[in-house]
């Protein structure tokens, strides 16, 4: 499967999500700083499945329908920073959705997640990492789960892979670097954290008009996770 993460700088980059998605089939698109009440509700083969209602910057998520069934799907409040406080509302930073998967028979989780912004600490943004995923075991218990999206996480990130190792997750960073708008901040800001699925690749994809650059990850079920449920 084909899953692609991109922010849109404040719906800036809305123009180039058919285009995007066509080239790259992409099976999901999650979204980033995007005006919900602006998008479409269908992008070539892919369809709108959420979209947070109450965010200034909001988040989304869009599923091809021949590949899955969308069981359910919903916004999360995590913790606020100061910047969310002052520029409310900001506080829905996760949307997660429960998928059937029509090619393996087997349900798994995604979501498109968007971290504090870098005017808050990495204890913060480590906090809200670890409260989405625990959301998403709420979604889906004892599911394959991956969550993509903007962690705004420039350094240090060995502490947040041994930690997400420690909980279970794997933590994927993209063949290119991801935001290069500011020199002192440039670097992987866009990745991924996973459980129950190989990861075969995760790669930057061309710039466009937003400041972050997309990414996408293909990845697979993992053997021991392909036990059907009911459709």
């Amino acid at each position: 499967m084909r899953i692609i993460s991109y922010n849109l700088r404040k719906n800036r980059a809305v123009c180039e999500l058919e285009a995007l998605a066509e080239t790259h089939q992409a099976d999901v698109l999650c979204l980033q700083e995007a005006e919900a009440v602006a998008l479409p509700a269908h992008l070539g083969h892919l369809n709108l499945v959420h979209a947070t209602e109450r965010n200034r910057l909001g988040l989304a998520m869009y599923v091809r329908d021949e590949r899955f069934g969308t069981r359910s799907a919903h916004t999360f409040q995590l913790k606020r920073s100061l910047h969310d406080r002052i520029a409310a509302p900001a506080h829905e930073r996760l949307l997660g959705a429960r998928l059937h998967d029509f090619e393996t028979g087997r349900d798994l989780v995604i979501a498109s997640f968007h971290a504090a912004p870098l005017t808050a600490l990495n204890s913060l943004r480590r906090h809200q990492i670890h409260a989405a995923l625990g959301e998403l075991r709420q979604l889906g218990p004892g599911l394959p789960a991956l969550m993509v999206g903007d962690y705004n996480y420039p350094v240090f990130k060995g502490r947040l892979d041994l930690e997400m190792r420690d909980h279970g997750y794997e933590l994927s960073l993209s063949d290119k670097r991801t935001y290069t708008r500011y020199k002192m901040f440039r670097g992987h800001f866009d990745f991924a954290t996973s459980s129950g699925l190989d990861i075969e690749s995760v790669r930057t994809l061309d710039r466009g008009l937003s400041d972050h650059l997309p990414i996408m990850v293909s990845a697979t079920m993992r053997k021991d996770t392909l036990q059907p449920v009911p459709a």
